[in-house]
């Protein structure tokens, strides 16, 4: 495939080419203490992560939490772990060969797609020399975060111009800052949650579970918050839901201060004092099932949910590799090949 905006000069060799770079989050290379110390400390290092003045950070960083979470985490980690690696991992993986293999078919040819960890590995600099080292001239990056964040996406963003300083030629580069509006992909999210029901039928709740972010963030103008909603009310009216049916909650909140609300946890918590005795939650901002979702969700939430009177816990897995998710993010990606 040749480069989108290659220029008329004499050029021996192979033609430029175009590719696509997948994000995510990223994930320890091993359950263990030591290999979370080290992802921790690169992903709360990120000023985009945790906005708090540098100097008292990097005390609280390094003297408080990098001396406890590793532990926690690891045992944690080692609850989802498989012999091929973390969950999201795995899956990421499986969602850039299903890309490749659809924008191959669709492009009839070679479409490089590659996948890069903004924190871990494989790194955004390494994902990123791969693509050139296959004469990628013109690169979409897409971060697999449905809804922009500037914790997230935006990081993301930072990461990948961040190497581009170090080097001589900057290719031509398309970023995707979020695809919730996507038919393809409130499509896909509407058939998972119309499986889920034809199987264990309709919930008293159906609640949708987005990772929190301080308030401030939104009150200093992320747009997080208002995407969440937006994505929610899309699959809602889609699937011709009533309102009362469904809420939009936030998960993953970590320290004092207050975070998006209403909490996952303590919404769960209070639901069978109101008559919601059958739930389901399912988690539209996480591309990929992960330790927030199976550990946090399905196995902490439920266990809230159950100890307090609810009597039917039910988690929709994320879209993962799902052919329609699959369709969703090769249409996306495949827009500026």
């Amino acid at each position: 495939m040749k480069y989108r905006g290659q220029t008329d000069y004499d050029h021996k060799g192979p033609s430029p080419r175009t590719g696509v770079l997948l994000c995510n989050l990223g994930t320890p290379d091993a359950p263990k203490t030591v290999e979370l110390r080290r992802y921790l400390k690169e992903f709360l290092s990120d000023p985009r992560v945790v906005e708090v003045p540098r100097l008292l950070w990097w005390m609280i960083l390094n003297l408080i939490i990098l001396r406890i979470r590793p532990r926690r985490s690891a045992k944690l980690y080692q609850t989802v772990w498989s012999d091929e690696g973390s969950p999201l991992m795995v899956h990421s993986r499986a969602q850039v060969a299903g890309v490749k293999a659809l924008l191959d078919k669709n492009f009839n040819d070679d479409v490089p797609v590659v996948l890069g960890m903004r924190y871990g590995n494989p790194s955004m600099e390494s994902a990123i020399q791969q693509l050139t080292d296959m004469n990628v001239r013109d690169i979409t990056v897409l971060p697999l975060y449905p809804q922009y964040s500037g914790a997230t996406t935006g990081s993301t963003f930072d990461a990948v111009a961040q190497v581009f300083t170090k080097t001589r030629w900057v290719p031509e580069l398309h970023f995707v800052g979020s695809y919730h509006q996507s038919p393809l992909y409130i499509q896909a999210l509407c058939d998972s949650i119309q499986a889920h029901i034809d199987q264990h039928g309709m919930p008293d709740k159906l609640m949708f579970s987005y990772h929190g972010t301080p308030e401030r963030y939104l009150k200093k103008g992320d747009p997080y918050h208002c995407l969440c909603h937006q994505t929610t009310r899309l699959v809602r009216e889609k699937m011709g839901l009533d309102e009362d049916r469904i809420m939009t909650t936030f998960q993953s909140r970590f320290g004092r201060e207050p975070w998006l609300q209403p909490y996952t946890d303590k919404t769960l918590e209070a639901m069978p004092a109101g008559a919601v005795k059958h739930v389901a939650v399912i988690c539209p901002g996480f591309s990929s099932d992960c330790l927030e979702t199976i550990e946090e969700i399905d196995g902490e939430g439920r266990e809230i949910f159950i100890e307090h009177g609810g009597e039917t816990f039910h988690y929709i897995p994320c879209l993962n590799s799902q052919p329609a998710h699959l369709e969703a993010l090769a249409e996306i990606a495949g827009r500026h090949l």
